[in-house]
């Protein structure tokens, strides 16, 4: 299938701002640039999402004494001592925050009628790996310990994150698989949006879409060079979930990957490799999609709504 013709046309603005000078790939910008530019895009990709959500500003504690900003939403058919997204943004790891993905927490809130909480995991290269595998896991025992104060159920804990923040997502489902009861909380189920799962390699989606598809294959080596701090790290499971020497049966896993995304292709694999491992999968191709499209609401007329009620009707059928 080909482009979307929506996203088509806004990929065409994107090479034209290139072409004039007025924009940059992210892997030629500063930090500071880019990220002053991806919280920027959210108001262009989504600048009407849900407002009948209810937003609790929290701090959650990590084991190194920080205090991560996060924050807990909840529809309006949310039920008290209900299920929770614990949610990731995405990023690469350097960019993103609670503002760049508020729009994707209210709408799968609306769309699932689940609480969703979103911790502000500390990025690089402030906070070099494996600082966000640390945050993300203190956030979901810290979830655990307060569920049932925050109206919550901690028994229906849903990890679940876009690009970067999928892979945290799953991070965290292999680790409650491996340590049960020892791991501080348990999830109910995974929903991983084209997740990032071996940087050790390149995929032949990686250099079809190399450039001109949103995210860059260069953009994809300038997030690693920032997050680790040596190349060899690229193989370590904590950073290449798809090279885990074994792979245990994990919490069902919910996995969307896009056509026209470099890391299709590694997405792909990454649910066979769910699957050879005994862990119930749900996978879909999202046809004439790139990356990010969780967030284009705006850019997208009606196709991404659909995307979030097949989640949400995923989840529903996990009971």
């Amino acid at each position: 299938m080909s482009l979307h013709p929506d996203l088509e046309a806004f990929l065409e603005l994107v090479e034209l701002g290139r072409a004039t000078g007025k924009s940059l790939p992210m892997h030629e910008q500063s930090v500071e640039q880019a990220r002053e530019e991806f919280e920027l895009s959210a108001l262009l990709l989504d600048p009407a999402p849900p407002q009948d959500t209810a937003v609790t500003p929290l701090q959650i504690p990590t084991r190194d004494g920080a205090r991560l900003p996060a924050r807990l939403y909840r529809a309006p058919a949310c039920q008290n001592q209900g299920p929770v997204i614990l949610y990731f943004h995405g990023g690469g790891y350097v960019v993103g925050s609670l503002d760049s993905h508020d729009m994707v927490c209210r709408r799968l809130s609306q769309a699932t009628g689940y609480a969703v909480l979103a911790p502000a995991y500390r990025l690089a290269p402030e906070h070099r790996f494996p600082a966000a595998v640390h945050d993300a896991h203190d956030s979901a025992c810290w979830l655990a310990d307060n569920a049932a104060q925050l109206g919550l159920d901690a028994r229906r804990i849903v990890a679940a994150g876009d690009s970067a923040g999928a892979t945290l997502a799953t991070l965290l489902a292999r680790t409650a698989a491996l340590q049960g009861a020892d791991a501080g909380f348990a999830l109910a189920a995974q929903v991983l949006f084209y997740p990032v799962c071996d940087a050790s390699v390149t995929y032949p989606s990686s250099r079809a879409y190399a450039e001109g598809y949103l995210l860059e294959h260069k953009t994809m080596d300038w997030f690693y060079q920032h997050y680790l701090d040596t190349l060899g790290k690229r193989e370590d499971w904590q950073v290449s979930p798809l090279l885990a020497a074994d792979m245990p049966p994990l919490a069902p896993a919910y996995v969307s990957v896009a056509q026209y995304d470099p890391l299709r292709d590694e997405g792909l694999a990454y649910a066979a490799f769910l699957q050879r491992g005994g862990t119930p999968v749900h996978l879909r191709e999202e046809k004439g999609l790139t990356h990010d499209y969780l967030r284009m609401s705006g850019v997208i007329n009606g196709g991404v709504e659909t995307l979030y009620q097949a989640a949400a009707h995923w989840l529903r059928q996990q009971g």
